[in-house]
């Protein structure tokens, strides 16, 4: 599965930026960001950028996220929109008390994860994959240099956004990837009492995972963190479905904020 764990810089070309000098500022390779924005013939010449570009950057330093790296004159509302995120979501999940005061270079937790493309495979078969529609992975992709809605490259590195509700966002598992019985769920909730629900369903709508409660360690408003595992309790029909996380209405007890991952057994 070729999902990239390590921490990534979505990061937007400056006036006076080299590929040497961002790889320089942020613990990367020269012939890594060419060959994963490919930057490369037939689509670009080698190594040509101009400001305003949008580059995946690894940083090989260490595994982790991926950062957002703001750019000059950017809303916090057009970020939310590209990564296909509710703006309460991104504000909370980065704690920014003023939505519209964020700084040029600030780092933003996205929730986005990064997908390297391999050989055959097209934008609506990975679209389908992982439960994440063309539309927004084109809007996330939107100024790179290396990328066409008609053809990606093997090799080439896809921005994913993640599914998201107003109020929940999950960490882990990540869509389109494998889960086993007693798989760990961690993410982030604004719920009232901090309450958050999960189950796992298989696409012929068996209940693998009956629902079970986590509680996050901040209630609302505050953004909680949580973390729970998932135990099967009876063995999935098919090999695809559907890990489903959730809160339940104080009034009623209908499922509100429902966040739909796609998974397989």
């Amino acid at each position: 599965m070729p999902i990239i764990t390590r921490k990534t810089f979505i990061y937007t070309v400056q006036q006076g930026d080299t590929v040497y000098s961002i790889a320089q500022r942020y613990w990367s390779s020269v012939q890594e960001i060419l060959r994963i924005n490919y930057l490369l013939p037939p689509a670009t010449d080698p190594g040509l950028i101009y400001p305003g570009n949008v580059l995946i950057v690894p940083d090989f330093s260490t595994l982790g996220r991926v950062i957002y790296i703001v750019n000059s004159g950017e809303r916090l509302n057009q970020i939310a929109f590209r990564l296909s995120a509710p703006l309460e979501l991104l504000s909370g999940i980065n704690t920014i008390p003023n939505p519209n005061v964020i700084h040029f270079n600030q780092y933003l937790s996205a929730p986005a994860f990064i997908y390297e493309v391999e050989l055959g495979e097209s934008l609506a078969g990975i679209a389908n994959r992982h439960g994440i529609s063309i539309v927004n992975i084109i809007r996330a992709n939107q100024g790179r240099p290396g990328f066409s809605i008609d053809v990606i490259w093997p090799g080439y590195q896809l921005i994913l956004p993640m599914p998201t509700s107003r109020n929940i966002f999950v960490w882990s598992p990540l869509p389109g990837t494998k889960i086993v019985s007693g798989q760990r769920i961690t993410g982030q909730a604004r719920a009232f009492e901090a309450t958050v629900l999960f189950q796992l369903r298989d696409i012929n709508g068996v209940t693998v995972s009956e629902e079970r409660f986590t509680t996050a360690d901040e209630g609302a408003p505050a953004y909680g963190n949580f973390s729970s595992t998932i135990p099967f309790d009876r063995n999935p029909t098919t090999t695809r479905g559907e890990l489903l996380v959730y809160t339940r209405s104080a009034h009623d007890g209908s499922i509100q904020d429902l966040v739909r991952i796609a998974i397989y057994l």
